[in-house]
């Protein structure tokens, strides 16, 4: 009886989820707008709690109630996962553009010449060594923090919600591939729309979409990890929003056009590369842990 309520609540989350998500995406081509457009962005920050959203409409459709939302920030004992998520995450993506500057050196452009032509194209006349010192500050001092209410937004969906309901049916490797795989689908429109990877490429938006779903499962893996030890979401936001305050420092440091799919942003598989090796070890460890949830819902009675 209890596996088929767990199975009503995880499908009901799904249906609300991706209906609701993929019918606010496509409000942008519908109004006429294009991604990247002041529309867009709006409607994509809307997209991040939408998650979170649907976790608490499930609840009530099913009439589950709110315990187990894994809200409590549980510091004790949990500090150093903080700390890992408040500034390792920067330091995986800083790693990750070393080692692809490593790898093809002559794309390093330590002037900022593509950067500083990129800003001068949208009217900015600041020069661009300080425009880059300060996103470099703000991405490693406050980027864990900055966005943190949309990434909390995505957090109690995937991790609070999905990833729970699913360590009922499945073991907990097997339930951080799944919902990295379905967090990864759920972006496919926007991926379609050129999310991180553009539009101009051989095999798109379908080589885009892949992409972005082995990325999910990858960051998936280092959040899920975090979840598990803390049996909380905010250090997984604090993580989420990091990434989305700096995945892009490295392009800043790179001479033309980068390919987004090999890097020096995190969703490359050279930027990315030390996330991908984080990834593993998180998912190896999680491994080891039968129950990942169970502490969380005695402790809530």
């Amino acid at each position: 009886m209890e596996e088929k309520i767990n199975k009503k609540r995880l499908y009901t989350f799904l249906g609300i989820v991706f209906t609701m998500s993929w019918l606010l995406v496509a409000v942008i081509p519908l109004s006429g707008n294009k991604y990247g457009s002041v529309i867009s962005l709006i409607i994509l920050s809307i997209l991040m709690l939408i998650p979170a959203l649907s976790s608490i409409l499930t609840r009530i459709i099913t009439k589950e109630g709110f315990k187990n939302m894994y809200l409590k920030p549980r510091f004790k004992k949990n500090i150093k996962y903080y700390l890992i998520a408040y500034f390792m995450t920067n330091i995986f993506i800083i790693l990750g553009a070393v080692v692809f500057f490593i790898i093809f050196p002559r794309t390093l452009d330590l002037n900022l010449t593509t950067f500083s032509e990129s800003l001068k194209n949208n009217g900015i006349t600041i020069d661009a060594k300080v425009i880059f010192i300060a996103q470099l500050a703000q991405g490693i001092l406050i980027g864990p923090i900055i966005n943190i209410i949309f990434t909390l937004g995505e957090e109690l969906g995937w991790r609070g919600y999905l990833l729970q309901k699913l360590s009922k049916e499945y073991s907990v490797q097997k339930s951080i591939i799944i919902s990295g795989i379905i967090w990864g689908i759920w972006h496919a429109p926007i991926i379609a729309m050129g999310h991180n990877y553009g539009t101009g490429y051989v095999g798109a938006p379908w080589l885009g979409i892949f992409a972005m779903i082995v990325f999910c499962i990858v960051l998936g893996s280092y959040l899920s990890y975090l979840a598990i030890k803390t049996q909380s979401v905010i250090p997984c936001a604090i993580a989420h929003s990091a990434i989305n305050a700096f995945a892009g420092i490295g392009i800043c440091l790179y001479k033309g056009t980068p390919n987004p799919f090999i890097g020096p942003s995190p969703t490359g598989v050279i930027g990315g590369s030390i996330f991908i090796l984080v990834g593993i070890y998180c998912y190896v460890k999680a491994g080891k842990i039968n129950k990942p949830f169970e502490e969380e819902l005695v402790s809530n009675k």
